[in-house]
């Protein structure tokens, strides 16, 4: 598999990955994320930028929490359906516990200014963590896409979410049928203009002969 390697361990690296994308991932599904990406793409290498740019777009389209998703597949990938078992119960157990263990202090927690303190400093720090993440993402995009259709997908994509309001799995899906046809299109537009401009150049030729 290109940009990857093979795990040595994978029970144990795809268990502490997961443990640790749970217990540090503050914030739910969009501050996990980076967290993820980094054990898969640049900790333990089990596939590259664009192979997980893939996941988290098909993610997104499906119903259900990102970071169990996104668990369940790389256990997949990994070792099939154990893996998968593994990974979603590494990722969602020792959160689900300390849950459990804290609902009896809850009250005094969510009044102490330790606790209050504690997410107000790591907000930048997750706030850095998903721009350099989108910064990176988008790069990808404009070389791919190309920077004019980049940049309009940009445009539009921004007012079907925050304009109109449209859910983003709606606006995934709409994109990735795009996708599937953007190089044909761009190479029909292409077609066009070369024969317009031989075109032109035709009659500019006729126009001085005659």
């Amino acid at each position: 598999m290109a940009g990857s390697s093979r795990p040595i361990r994978p029970y144990a690296q795809l268990s502490w990955a997961m443990v640790k994308t749970g217990v540090l991932g503050y914030g739910g599904g969009p501050s996990i994320i980076p967290l993820i990406r980094y054990e898969a793409v640049h900790h333990y290498r089990w596939m590259d930028e664009e192979e997980f740019a893939d996941l988290l777009a098909i993610a997104n389209a499906l119903p259900g929490p990102i970071a169990t998703k996104l668990a369940a597949y790389l256990g997949y990938r990994l070792k099939g359906g154990g893996g998968a078992a593994v990974a979603v119960l590494a990722h969602i157990l020792p959160s689900a516990f300390a849950m459990i263990a804290l609902m009896s202090a809850v009250q005094w927690l969510s009044r102490s200014p330790i606790v209050q303190g504690m997410i107000a400093a790591v907000t930048p720090v997750i706030c850095v963590m998903l721009g350099v993440m989108a910064y990176e993402f988008g790069e990808r995009a404009v070389k791919g896409l190309g920077k004019a259709a980049g940049i309009g997908l940009f445009a539009v994509s921004f007012v079907l979410l925050q304009w109109i309001g449209l859910h983003a799995a709606i606006v995934i899906a709409v994109f990735l049928a795009y996708g599937a046809f953007h190089f044909r299109i761009i190479g029909l537009l292409r077609d066009r203009r070369s024969r317009r401009r031989a075109e032109k150049r035709q009659e500019a030729h006729e126009t001085w002969s005659g």
